[in-house]
């Protein structure tokens, strides 16, 4: 059972991790324990996907496949530790010929400590307890202190106690994973001087509070926040004439998945007046009004949805081809607003438009030029993912302003799309989760490899003794870790 933990409690907790933490210090082992976690998770996939249900309403089907996610990322962060590229390991040697001379330079990344960790809602396995946060930080050698969301605390432990059983089997002390319940337990976790390091996922003003907290402390630390993202998506009059409906219909699957609760929910869509954006609304409309009204997570959450909805659609000049709404006592039925693209460029009431409204809805700005567009696009503020959909003539560059739209988007988030939806944020090397505030509040991805640095610091060691330093800087290599020397990649084998 969840008991919310008192301050002594937290500070118990983050003391033993930090103890602990030399216990990560082998990179064999720390793959070991996320492999191990990997597999105890899915051996209680039956215990987790009916406390997950029962707590979020979810369903089956979206669980099961969320803890195969979560389960590789685990997996997918032991095979970043094992090519250990994530090191970063430079040597330059001494050179009196440079100006000014070099003198024997060898860097290399360490993991920064204890990091917090604080639970989604909308994710409780994938960015929760085992969620990527946890996977990267364990994966730089960083104990972890994850402040559970209290939407699914049941779930929570069920994960928590599947982690600590792999630290057990592999050796490594238990203490390097924890879980606290509790708001007053977050803001005291984030504030212990033992922390070193932050991860949220979450809305913008929980998150900043967090963020303020953390940069407020006598020793501030990094704060990785996401925090909310309105995910613009621009239709080229062009490609709303060639595949108006196609477009439509693709958008309502995409601002319904999950009952409009993901964090890449195209949230605000940029479509032509006239009769090629006409047929993309018509699509649109019908495939919204063929969706089954859906449970959100809490009701403080279909509370905010439903006041958000009706502020929007009391604006002048704003319709609703199908209005979301309350479907029953604890469900709310999918919808979306339209608006002349001109409201928006104009600023004021309209604004809010312009920003999240958690849930099944979406805003569809009909804009009749170019100019429109881009005045807009002016407007926003950062975002996780920003979308194009072009033509098939735009695609060959031989019509159009394609390649104009894609650099208007880039400033805006931190992937970009084209002719596809956003939602839906694969596990991959390349993959980049994250942009410009407020989607979040660094410049680091919380999936895919490279999320993994987050969580570590850069030392260079200058003119050691090459028993002084650490395996991973000696010239013989031990470890057989990939590294540049003198600035150019070396050859292995």
């Amino acid at each position: 059972m969840a008991v919310e933990a008192t301050a002594e409690e937290v500070d118990r907790v983050v003391r033993a991790a930090h103890a602990a933490r030399g216990s990560l210090a082998d990179r064999t082992v720390r793959a070991a324990l996320l492999r191990t976690a990997a597999d105890l998770l899915d051996e209680a996939r039956d215990q987790l996907v009916e406390a997950a249900d029962a707590e979020t309403a979810l369903g089956p089907a979206r669980l099961t496949g969320e803890l195969a996610r979560t389960t590789y990322q685990l997996r997918a962060s032991a095979t970043v530790v094992d090519e250990g590229a994530f090191l970063d390991v430079r040597i330059d040697h001494a050179d009196a010929t440079q100006t000014p001379p070099w003198p024997d330079l060898r860097r290399y990344k360490l993991p920064l400590g204890v990091v917090a960790v604080y639970a989604a809602s909308n994710f409780p396995l994938a960015f929760s307890v085992p969620g990527g946060d946890t996977a990267s930080a364990l994966a730089a050698g960083c104990p972890v202190v994850v402040k559970a969301h209290p939407d699914h605390p049941a779930t929570s432990e069920v994960a928590a106690s599947a982690l600590r059983r792999a630290a057990e089997q592999v050796g490594v002390s238990t203490d390097v994973i924890a879980v606290v319940h509790g708001f007053d337990a977050g803001l005291e976790l984030v504030r212990h001087p033992l922390i070193a390091a932050a991860g949220f996922t979450g809305s913008v003003r929980g998150g900043r509070a967090l963020h303020d907290a953390a940069a407020a402390r006598p020793t501030p630390i990094p704060f990785h926040g996401e925090l909310g993202s309105l995910n613009p998506v621009v239709v080229t009059e062009a490609a709303a004439a060639e595949r108006g409906d196609e477009i439509g219909a693709g958008l309502a699957g995409s601002m319904t998945l999950g009952v409009g609760q993901f964090c890449t929910k195209p949230g605000f869509v940029l479509a032509p007046a006239g009769p090629a954006g006409d047929s993309l609304v018509k699509s649109l409309t019908d495939a919204v009004s063929d969706t089954d009204a859906g449970v959100l997570l809490d009701h403080r959450m279909r509370d905010n949805f439903l006041a958000g909805v009706k502020e929007r659609a009391e604006l002048a000049d704003v319709d609703a081809p199908v209005t979301p709404g309350a479907g029953g006592e604890h469900t709310v039925s999918a919808g979306f607003l339209t608006v002349p693209a001109r409201r928006l460029a104009e600023g004021g009431a309209h604004d809010v438009l312009l920003e999240e409204c958690f849930g099944p809805v979406t805003v569809v700005a009909r804009y009749e030029s170019d100019e429109e567009i881009s005045a807009v696009l002016g407007r926003l503020q950062g975002n996780l993912t920003a979308t194009v959909h072009i033509s098939a003539a735009e695609a060959e560059g031989t019509e159009g302003r394609a390649g104009e739209l894609v650099a208007e988007l880039t400033p805006l988030a931190g992937r970009v799309l084209v002719n596809g939806w956003p939602t839906g944020v694969a596990v991959a090397p390349a993959q980049h989760h994250g942009g410009p505030y407020p989607a979040t509040t660094s410049t680091s991805t919380s999936v895919g490899g490279t999320a993994i640095e987050r969580w570590l610091r850069p030392v260079t060691y200058q003119d050691t003794p090459a028993a002084l330093l650490p395996p991973e800087l000696r010239e013989e290599n031990p470890l057989g870790l990939p590294r540049r020397i003198n600035g150019v990649r070396e050859q292995r084998g």
